[in-house]
């Protein structure tokens, strides 16, 4: 892997969706760039791409991006269902996969609601199916908040009429103090 630190540029982000949306594989695009496609541009810098994805496509999807550079990058929390995958450019890809019956209930993998895989996006004038806003801002809490964090759910609140959550009061309180930084 690359010694810079990683990016995953727009332009890339549409490609990969494209190169699995043409082998019959819907993506769906989660965390920082799930954020700007509801947003509908690009708001800062992502070092992956998050997606969510049917768990019975996992195996085309390592060999479509293998044919393209990727190999599994170790990491702690990795296991059948939540992996990522990067190139020698520094590009990661972060798979979320599952599996819903035909009632919508999710039975295997990453544990996402069926209603949160149903949001519509733009990156970089390119429609994306996203999870929607309100989802994306509740899957931002319970975990160590950082400024990155606080970024994208200001902006989702502000443009969605979202309450901001309470975990992020000691953002808020610093940035009336000055203490925070514009990204």
């Amino acid at each position: 892997m690359p010694k810079n630190k990683p990016e995953m540029p727009a332009e890339d982000v549409i490609n990969i969706v494209r190169l699995l949306n043409q082998h019959g594989i819907e993506v769906i695009i989660d965390g920082g760039w799930g954020v700007d496609a509801c947003l509908g541009e690009q708001t800062r810098l992502h070092e992956d791409l998050d997606v969510a994805v049917e768990h019975k496509d996992v195996g085309e999807i390592r060999a479509l991006l293998k044919a393209r550079g990727y190999k599994d990058v170790p990491r702690g929390d990795t296991w059948e269902c939540n992996f990522v995958l990067g190139d020698d450019e520094g590009r990661l890809v972060d798979i979320h996969s599952c599996t819903f019956d035909e009632k919508g209930n999710n039975i295997f993998g990453v544990k996402y609601p069926f209603d949160s895989l149903q949001g519509k996006g733009i990156i970089n004038g390119h429609p994306v199916r996203c999870v929607p806003a309100n989802w994306l801002v509740d899957f931002h809490t319970g975990y160590e908040l950082d400024e990155n964090d606080y970024h994208d759910v200001r902006l989702l609140c502000d443009k969605f009429g979202i309450e901001i959550p309470a975990e992020y009061d000691r953002f808020r309180s610093a940035g009336q103090r000055g203490e925070t930084q514009n990204l």
